[in-house]
């Protein structure tokens, strides 16, 4: 079972300005608790709290620091300042010597998910398999609330994921959230990169898998995302939405 985890909160939010202006992405709030709040006890949930869960930090690091300090409850958590934006691929590489041997999580500080039927960290589990580097949970294009433009990716039968080619409209988004092999990095380069190169190393070696998330998904980039969270949870709250 994956026990181990690693939060990207090390962004500058500068879409989400004014909101982040004089606060850590990460702690703004969703329905009265903060992101990072969320990403944590969904990780809780799963099983992840005998071993740390990696965050990293960079805007108003201080904060979150903080505010894991009081924090109550699993699962255990280790700070890691980036004192320069190391990207997404470049953070969780530079993280690699707290993270283990074994496949672990990797979740965008800024997507929160609902849960369908089986939680969706449950389900990337049972999805993984020692033919990839890297299991990706995606949304449908057309269920995104926030757009999701052209998406991102095509699967086949099998789950393996191919990119959207020019002028294609693809069903798939990236959710933010995905289960992870350490040799996802083998021969990646010191400092910042995207997650994107890693990917695209996987896919040209037939080693990345993907599965659907089958709840409602946000990707909490602006302003006008949060308050359209806000009302679809509202919504959902009051049996005014499924």
């Amino acid at each position: 079972m994956t026990r181990t985890a690693m939060l990207l909160a090390a962004g500058r939010g500068k879409a989400m300005r004014p909101l982040s202006e004089l606060t850590a992405k990460s702690l703004l709030t969703l329905g009265g608790r903060s992101l990072i709040d969320y990403a944590l006890d969904t990780l809780a949930a799963a099983g992840v709290e005998k071993v740390k869960v990696v965050v990293n930090a960079h805007w108003h690091a201080d904060q979150v620091a903080q505010h894991l300090a009081v924090r109550h409850g699993p699962p255990e958590t280790l700070l890691r300042r980036e004192e320069s934006l190391l990207d997404t691929g470049g953070g969780v590489h530079a993280a690699l010597d707290l993270l283990g041997s074994e496949p672990f999580f990797v979740i965008n500080g800024d997507s929160v998910w609902l849960e369908g039927p089986t939680p969706a960290l449950d389900r990337l589990r049972q999805a993984w398999t020692d033919e990839a580097d890297a299991v990706l949970l995606v949304q449908r294009t057309c269920m995104t609330r926030s757009g999701g433009g052209m998406g991102d990716f095509a699967l086949d039968p099998e789950g393996r994921v191919r990119r959207r080619r020019e002028r294609e409209v693809v069903p798939f988004v990236y959710a933010g959230v995905q289960l992870v092999s350490p040799a996802l990095f083998a021969g990646a380069p010191e400092g910042p990169f995207s997650m994107n190169l890693a990917w695209d190393r996987a896919i040209e070696a037939g080693r990345l898998r993907a599965i659907v998330h089958d709840g409602l998904w946000f990707h909490l980039s602006t302003p006008g995302d949060l308050a359209a969270a806000e009302t679809a949870l509202r919504l959902r709250r009051t049996g005014q939405s499924r």
